[in-house]
C-alpha cells in the first residue's frame, strides 16, 4: 500500500484524471439509475406495490390486459379455491374537475380486497398528485361515460398507472362506464405459478410488469444505458493501467529482479484502483442523493439505499476485473526481458 501511495503522489495528475472520469462516470450512472427507478414507479407502482403472487389474464388476449376478459363462473371457482383472490380491471380515461379541467387518470376496479382502495357506489379514490394539482376532498368529478359524479373520497400515495394518476371507483361504476361484466385479471397474493386455471395464463409480478409496453421499453432502455456506463469504466481501468504498466516495465523488470513477487504488484494495483473508485464513488454517492433530496417533486426520480450499494460494489468489481486483466502482462514478462524493454 505504501508502494502504491508513494506512486499516486508522484503522479497525481495522471490518476487526477482518472479518478474524474471514474466520478463523472459513476455520477451519471446513480443519475440514470435513480431516473429509471423513478419512472419504474411512476410507470406502475400500482402494480410494483402488491405483495409478490400470480396475475391471471384471459390465454386469448396474447399477454395484453385490456384485452382480457375472465369468465365469471372461472373466477368464481378461483375465489372458492384461493380466499384471498381478487379480481380487478384496468382502463385508461379521464375526469373533469370542478373548474372543467380535464386529467388523465388510470380507472381501477376490484373485487373486496385490502389490497385496493374500498370505495362506494359514486365515491372516487385519486393518487395523491391529484391533490397537489388542486383538486380537494368532497369535489365532484364528471366523466361523459358515467350518469351521475364522483365524490371525492380520499387520496392514496403512490399509486400510478402508465405514468397515470389511479382513479380507484366502484365495481358497478366501472361496468357502467365501460360496458363489460368480466374482469380483467385475477390476482392471488403468495400464488404459485404451477396452479392452473382453464383457458388462463398466469404471470409473476415482474412477468406482468413486462407485458405493460411502455414499461418494459422504458426499463430495458435505461438499463442498458447503465450497465454501459459500468463496462465502460471497467475498461477505463484496464486501459489507464495497462498504458502505465508499458511505461512502467523496466522499473517492474527490476523489482522482480531484487525478488519483490509478482502478487505484490498486483497488490499496488489494486490498492491504487481502490483508492482511485473509492474516492470517486464517495463524490458520486453524496451528489447523487443530494440531487434526491432537491429534486423537483414533478421529477421521477428515486435512488433507494439499496440501488446505490448495488452499484456500488459493482463498479468496485468491474474496477478489479479491470486493473486485473491490465496486470497479466507483468506476470507474463520476465525480469531480464522487462529491464531490456524499460531501456529501448
Amino acid at each position: 500500500m505504501n508502494m502504491a501511495w508513494k506512486e499516486m503522489i508522484r503522479n497525481k495528475v495522471r490518476f487526477l484524471i482518472l479518478g474524474s472520469i471514474v466520478f463523472l462516470i459513476s455520477l451519471l450512472t446513480f443519475m440514470i439509475s435513480g431516473l429509471a427507478n423513478g419512472l419504474s414507479q411512476d410507470n406502475a407502482s400500482l402494480i410494483k406495490d402488491l405483495p409478490t403472487g400470480q396475475f391471471y389474464m384471459n390465454k386469448e388476449a396474447e399477454e395484453t390486459y385490456n384485452l382480457s376478459r375472465i369468465d365469471k363462473s372461472i373466477q368464481d371457482k378461483m375465489f372458492t379455491e384461493q380466499k384471498d383472490a381478487v379480481a380487478l380491471s384496468i382502463q385508461m380515461g379521464f375526469i373533469n374537475d370542478e373548474a372543467g379541467k380535464q386529467r388523465s387518470v388510470a380507472f381501477v376496479t376490484a373485487t373486496e380486497s385490502e389490497l385496493f382502495a374500498d370505495v362506494k357506489a359514486g365515491e372516487i379514490v385519486l393518487d395523491r398528485s391529484l391533490e397537489q394539482a388542486g383538486i380537494k376532498v368532497g369535489d365532484s368529478l364528471t366523466n361523459p361515460q358515467y350518469s351521475s359524479e364522483f365524490v371525492v373520497k380520499g387520496f392514496v400515495d403512490q399509486k400510478k398507472y402508465s405514468h397515470a394518476p389511479v382513479a380507484f371507483i366502484r365495481l358497478e361504476n366501472y361496468q357502467e362506464m365501460y360496458r363489460v361484466e368480466e374482469m380483467q385479471l385475477v390476482f392471488i397474493p403468495g400464488g404459485d405459478s404451477a396452479q392452473a386455471f382453464t383457458g388462463l395464463q398466469s404471470f409473476s409480478n415482474k412477468e406482468f410488469l413486462n407485458t405493460i409496453p411502455s414499461y418494459s421499453a422504458e426499463q430495458m432502455s435505461l438499463n442498458m444505458i447503465v450497465w454501459f456506463l459500468i463496462v465502460i469504466s471497467g475498461m477505463l481501468f484496464a486501459i489507464f493501467f495497462y498504458m502505465i504498466n508499458v511505461q512502467k516495465m523496466g522499473l517492474y523488470g527490476i523489482l522482480k529482479a531484487i525478488g519483490v513477487k509478482t502478487s505484490v504488484l498486483f497488490n499496488m494495483i489494486w490498492a491504487q484502483m481502490l483508492v482511485i473508485t473509492s474516492l470517486a464513488l464517495v463524490l458520486s454517492v453524496t451528489l447523487s442523493q443530494v440531487f434526491h433530496v432537491i429534486a423537483p417533486k414533478g421529477m421521477p426520480f428515486s435512488l433507494s439505499t439499496e440501488t446505490t450499494l448495488q452499484l456500488s460494489v459493482v463498479f468496485l468489481m468491474i474496477g478489479f476485473i479491470g486493473a486485473t486483466l491490465s496486470g497479466i502482462q507483468i506476470k507474463k514478462v520476465a525480469p531480464l526481458q522487462a529491464i531490456q524493454q524499460g531501456e529501448m
